[in-house]
């Protein structure tokens, strides 16, 4: 398994949280690696440039919350954010005119208020964050330590008005030089719609900004080989091109570690909001410890660790205040909450490393009757990994607190999706197995009408077309009352000693 492929499924992820286009990050690493390349850098200073942009945004949800609480939608505001240029004062000008329209025109202006207002001190705060994030994940996802010095700087500025630390120049990293204008021009052609509009509209867009935003130098190369370090633009497959272009070493991974580096999606997912964190690690322990129990071996076991933690990805599409709303949620908040399954599907399934995970992962909504999402399928097209994930993640959101209601306690969650079972939601299997790994007895199996599991092995002979007597051979029923079989009826008769 290449490493690359499953840190592109984590670019992705933080394509969807920062509101840019999906496989903007990929695109900005093949720029930013072209551009290394053209600049005469060596392979190792080449591998630094490459990990920053890869993972430019890996520290985006960690402010997240905060965010949502000053703008509304924070996944709005990172987008906008990325083009903001104090340094033009009549470019900033006109950013800010339009600063917050996500909120609706009669909101918009004291949004931009709010943000020239607060940017000075809260800025700096929510930068730290991201440092902070990047460089507990940087060494857990294998980065170069260059690599992580870099993503410190991905909001600096070569005039010194980017935060959090306000670095300027040659106090900058070349790496985060380089990622600068990359990510520039990739934002820019893809503003202007690509192909050669596009390419003009990134060489434009780099020049205007060089001396300001970006290191004039920098901007120069950019602009002179043009033609080369915007030519992964145009290809067909940009995760394929960007596989193809890691500098080497080329760091691979037995499928059975997957989760060391899956262990950092999960802490993206689960900044998403306030009573998130910890969620998709928890998920994870019982989910892992359920197969153990029902009888999984060891790779099974590792694989299902993997996609638990992998589960909640598409969480980052949607703006922190959903998740954080202690209220009702309207249709609209409700459609996107379904739909983060589907973004975890889609960024999984992208990946060729990560494939493997994206039916079980993005199916912990799905329920067995058909009345889960985002696909509501039914229990024939889940397998034994996705039913088992599905009941984890109940237990372990049902046992935390959420912003629109406390924790309940275990009991009450294992009564719950025992409950969940019997109405042929949940499969009884997974929900004894997850109960028992919670510390909890083992549920005893429960039946429709309220049978014994005697009276449901005498219905199972029944429907295998044995008589009553052949029943009572079978099970070895002697001088006990009759039992009557009725093959047309699936509820008990009045005053019937077994089923009718």
């Amino acid at each position: 398994m290449r490493v690359v492929e499953v840190l592109a499924a984590l670019s992705l992820t933080t394509d969807l949280a920062s509101g840019v286009p999906f496989e903007k990050g990929l695109r900005t690493c093949a720029v930013a690696e072209a551009l290394a390349a053209a600049v005469g850098l060596d392979d190792g200073d080449r591998r630094v440039v490459f990990q920053a942009a890869l993972l430019r945004a890996v520290g985006c949800t960690s402010h997240a919350s905060e965010n949502a609480g000053h703008f509304g939608d924070d996944v709005a505001f990172q987008a906008a954010l990325k083009v903001l240029d104090p340094g033009d004062p009549a470019v900033f000008g006109a950013q800010l005119r339009s600063f917050g329209r996500w909120a609706g025109e009669t909101a918009a202006p004291a949004l931009a208020a709010r943000f020239v207002e607060i940017a000075p001190t809260v800025g700096p705060v929510a930068g730290r964050s991201g440092c902070e994030v990047s460089r507990a994940l940087g060494p857990r996802l294998g980065l170069e330590p260059a690599a992580v010095d870099a993503l410190d700087e991905v909001y600096e500025r070569w005039d010194g008005l980017g935060f959090p630390e306000g670095r300027s120049g040659d106090g900058l990293t070349l790496a985060a030089r380089l990622l600068h204008a990359a990510e520039q021009a990739v934002l820019a052609h893809g503003a202007a719609g690509g192909g050669p509009a596009g390419a003009a509209a990134a060489v434009a867009e780099v020049r205007r900004r060089a001396g300001g935003h970006l290191d004039p130098d920098v901007a120069a190369a950019l602009v002179t080989h043009a033609d080369v370090v915007l030519a992964p633009l145009e290809a067909t497959d940009v995760l394929a091109h960007v596989v193809a272009a890691e500098p080497p070493p080329r760091a691979t991974l037995p499928f059975g570690r997957l989760d060391t580096l899956a262990q950092a999606f999960a802490v993206v997912a689960d900044l998403k909001g306030r009573h998130l964190v910890g969620h998709s690690h928890r998920v994870a322990d019982l989910a892992a410890a359920a197969a153990g129990l029902a009888g999984a071996d060891d790779a099974r076991t590792a694989r299902l660790r993997s996609t638990a933690l992998v589960h909640d990805l598409g969480r980052v599409v949607v703006p922190s205040s959903v998740w954080d709303r202690p209220g009702p949620l309207g249709p609209a908040d409700v459609e996107r909450v379904r739909l983060h399954t589907y973004w975890t599907q889609r960024v999984l399934a992208r990946c060729p490393a990560t494939a493997p995970l994206a039916a079980a992962a993005s199916g912990h909504h799905e329920r067995c009757d058909g009345s889960g999402y985002h696909r509501g399928v039914r229990a024939a097209d889940l397998d034994p990994d996705a039913r088992l994930l599905a009941v984890a993640d109940a237990f372990a959101a049902l046992t935390a607190d959420r912003a629109h209601r406390p924790a309940v306690t275990p009991a009450a969650a294992a009564a719950t999706l025992q409950e969940e079972s019997l109405r042929g939601g949940l499969d009884r299997d997974a929900v004894a197995a997850v109960v028992e790994a919670a510390g909890l007895p083992r549920p005893r199996p429960a039946h429709p009408a309220g049978l014994s599991e005697r009276e449901v092995e005498v219905v199972r002979l029944a429907a295998k077309g044995l008589s009553n007597k052949e029943i009572a051979a079978r099970l070895v029923i002697r001088n006990g009352p009759s039992v009557t079989i009725s093959r047309t009826s699936s509820t008990r008769r009045a005053g019937a000693p077994g089923p009718a």
